[in-house]
């Protein structure tokens, strides 16, 4: 009987190396993305994108013209601008807290809102309060701001994917962006041009 139950905790715990490393590589494997190609592994690459760099976002392209860095305590979060020459301002966030979280914001300088209420309306849309907070940054690249210093945020939230920023650099005034979450398979990495 002995034997018959060494045997049986054996084989269970056979199963469960298996199964764990099945999901590891499932976690592992890029996405695929509607148009068939494979799209770069989620993590790691937008984390590591640099002045220079290119990428897609759904069916755009853009230049990466600059990275800022941030911390805020124990958790740390990147925003690199992107440029696709239609002088709009655009810009891709990347946390890589328990899940990859990539979220692309457009730019709304003309919004006359200010951050602060449990509730805004912008663009027909109402936003609900999500986080506030202060961080330290380092810039690279072309930016219109000291290659170090502060920010101010508060940040907020619609339905699943809407999202909507208040970020104030130093003591300049705060800048308004609407956002959108982004699934890792709408954005690809691509090369530099040369």
């Amino acid at each position: 009987m002995d034997a018959l139950v060494t045997c049986l905790v054996a084989a269970v715990a056979v199963l469960a190396v298996v199964v764990v490393v099945v999901v590891v590589r499932a976690r592992r494997r890029p996405t695929a993305r509607p148009d068939g190609q494979q799209a770069e592994p989620p993590r790691g690459g937008p984390l590591r994108l640099a002045p220079g760099d290119r990428v897609r976002i759904r069916e755009r392209e853009y230049a990466v013209s600059a990275t800022i860095r941030l911390v805020e305590g124990d958790w740390s979060w990147v925003q690199h601008l992107l440029d696709d020459d239609s002088g709009t301002r655009h810009r891709l966030s990347v946390e890589d807290g328990p899940e990859l979280e990539l979220v692309f914001w457009t730019a709304e300088p003309g919004a006359t809102v200010t951050p602060g209420a449990p509730t805004i309306e912008l663009g027909g849309r109402r936003y609900t309060w999500a986080e506030t907070g202060q961080a330290r940054y380092t810039a690279t690249g072309e930016t219109d701001l000291p290659s170090a210093g502060t920010m101010r945020y508060h940040d907020y939230q619609s339905g699943g994917a809407a999202r909507l920023s208040f970020e104030a650099y130093g003591e300049e005034g705060w800048r308004v962006a609407r956002g959108d979450l982004l699934d890792p398979a709408d954005l690809t990495i691509r090369p530099p041009r040369a």
